[in-house]
């Protein structure tokens, strides 16, 4: 298993519209459509956001349930789903669709910072500790997004105060304005400061993400890849989900390396096997 890399999709995020990126999956339909497609390219996972009638991140459980039982219906991929997907959403708000539609992963966002222009990315110690509890309660496995070195430590303490358990899985996130810049070196002290026995993975938003992926798989890690981080496949080129796992599935077997099931993805991360 230590050659296989964990490919992740991540369809749609809760902003981008389809002015900008005219492939980006909106409703349920689309959404799991896409999530077939990127499983049938070769994708092991699937992050999902929603959206509402207007376009806009929403938080709303019966979309979530909608998306989720339509890709059941159709493959086995692993469900990782968001808790950060509308930054109107009160705390509550971001967590109550977890018992509703039962997912195997969920992001947790591991502390608070300017996402610049725009404002705050609010997570607060409250807030994570709570979130930490109920996916502990459901089994969950979280998904520890780090835009910063500092919310490393973060999660350090909410593991050391058992809102976490070991083995953690971090999601590396480089690029974003207000957090860690895109580089080799951010990425290499990132990597450096995980757990021993942690799983992890990065990906770099927009330009970035080939050299953040091809860094990645050098140094061992997993990727992501999706219309949610980068929506051209090459300057001027819109690109679908479908175009962006199937060219990291090319990338990863250049590595030598196999991309995983994803029953190959629950053994690694310890989910449970379907």
């Amino acid at each position: 298993m230590n050659n296989k890399v964990i490919l992740t999709a991540a369809l749609t995020g809760a902003v981008t519209p389809k002015e900008i990126a005219p492939y980006i999956p909106i409703t349920p339909q689309e959404i799991a459509e896409d999530a077939y497609k990127c499983w049938k390219a070769g994708a092991s996972v699937v992050h999902l956001h929603m959206r509402d009638d207007q376009g806009l991140g929403t938080m709303d459980k019966h979309k979530f349930k909608e998306t989720i039982d339509r890709i059941k219906d159709k493959c086995d991929v692993v469900i990782n789903v968001t808790t950060a997907g509308d930054h109107r959403a009160t705390d509550e708000q971001r967590m109550e669709h977890l018992a509703y539609v039962q997912p195997e992963i969920a992001s947790f966002d591991a502390g608070s910072f300017n996402w610049m222009p725009g404002g705050v990315f609010v997570n607060s110690p409250q807030f994570l500790s709570k979130l930490g509890s109920v996916m502990l309660e459901l089994g969950i496995k979280p998904e520890l997004e780090i835009f910063d070195s500092g919310m490393i430590h973060c999660c350090k303490y909410y593991l050391e105060k058992g809102f976490l358990k070991a083995p953690l899985h971090f999601q590396l996130v480089l690029g974003v304005l207000g957090g860690a810049m895109a580089t080799v070196e951010d990425l290499v002290y990132l990597k450096s400061l995980l757990p021993e026995g942690s799983t992890w993975g990065a990906f770099g938003i927009g330009r970035a993400h080939l050299p953040v992926m091809l860094t990645s798989l050098a140094m061992g890690g997993n990727i992501r890849v999706g219309l949610e981080d980068n929506v051209y496949y090459k300057k001027g080129v819109h690109a679908t989900n479908q175009m962006l796992v199937e060219r990291a599935v090319r990338i990863i077997h250049e590595a030598d390396k196999a991309v995983a099931t994803p029953n190959e993805a629950r053994q690694i991360l310890g989910l449970k096997m379907r």
